[in-house]
């Protein structure tokens, strides 16, 4: 990939535009958490050039954990489920999720994410015969094969872990928020699409964008292709009440330029790479961080 100097880039202003489309347009719906949120679906998808800057967020600093987001979106790809294995990518934000309560509800030990998590459906994907389906290593054959096929497509979902009701089981802490993903190879360049069913937009969303740009930085050098482009679609993309002041002061800061990331070129396969891949330049230059924004658990 080819960055564009720092200062020809245009500010980005996508995300910003995103959270006042929401709070502009969106209704107050209850939620299974302990506030309410402002919703709405399916708002406008971002579409992110990674030569106009790698897409970290500058409304506020989020260096303290963009890498977090990296390593958890590593360890998903490895089938990593566990708070232990999280932790060994450098993810370690999981744990009000996989609780003793949180998992003895669903028949898991604690820390468990269980079977229906990203991981294991990235990874681990069951089969009719009772094996497994390695979704990404499919996709990085397939891509190299038959690069100009439009069914390079990846889901978290494994229907019979997340589904609630009478007589079934959940057996996942929280259903999958994130990760169905449409790759397509045009004229060289890789697009990764990543769609979300569900999105927090305020706290989770700039996590989710920054781990696909890595992830998509990613999987294009090992096919050896440009990594052009990472559009982010929504079905339920929220903001919580609670979380509006925050917003709101967001929105009152000025865009600026988004930053410079490297990788490590020395990785070639996919199943290897880390967040020390990932290195931010000295160029990323955000409004300060607000701090203590809450998360609903």
């Amino acid at each position: 990939m080819n960055m564009i100097p720092y200062a020809d880039r245009k500010p980005d202003t996508q995300y910003r535009d995103l959270l006042q489309f929401i709070l502009d347009h969106g209704e107050v719906t209850e939620t299974q958490q302990e506030t309410d949120a402002i919703t709405f679906i399916a708002p406008p998808s971002l579409h992110f050039n990674l030569n106009n800057g790698f897409p970290l967020i500058t409304e506020r600093d989020i260096s303290s954990f963009w890498k977090q987001a990296i390593g958890e979106i590593f360890c998903f790809v490895n089938g990593g489920r566990t708070l232990s294995t999280l932790e060994k990518f450098g993810c370690k934000w999981w744990s009000p999720w996989a609780t003793e309560a949180k998992c003895s509800k669903r028949g898991l030990m604690t820390g468990d994410l269980g079977p229906g998590s990203y991981g294991p459906a990235f990874h681990d994907f069951p089969m009719v015969d009772g094996g497994t389906f390695n979704q990404w290593q499919h996709i990085v054959e397939q891509i190299t094969e038959y690069p100009h096929l439009r069914t390079h497509f990846v889901s978290p979902w494994i229907p019979q872990y997340v589904g609630r009701g009478k007589g079934k089981a959940q057996k996942v802490v929280v259903a999958p928020c994130h990760g169905w993903v449409h790759v397509r190879v045009i004229n060289g360049k890789l697009i990764l699409h990543m769609f979300q069913r569900s999105a927090d937009v305020t706290v989770g969303d700039p996590a989710n964008i920054a781990q696909y740009a890595a992830l998509l930085m990613a999987l294009a050098h090992v096919l050896g292709l440009k990594a052009h482009q990472l559009v982010v679609s929504f079905s339920d993309a929220h903001i919580y009440v609670n979380q509006v002041d925050a917003v709101k002061k967001m929105l009152s800061r000025e865009p600026r330029r988004f930053p410079t990331v490297t990788m490590d070129t020395s990785v070639t396969n996919l199943f290897d790479f880390r967040k020390e891949h990932f290195v931010l330049g000295d160029d990323y230059h955000p409004h300060p961080a607000i701090k203590e924004i809450p998360v609903a658990i």
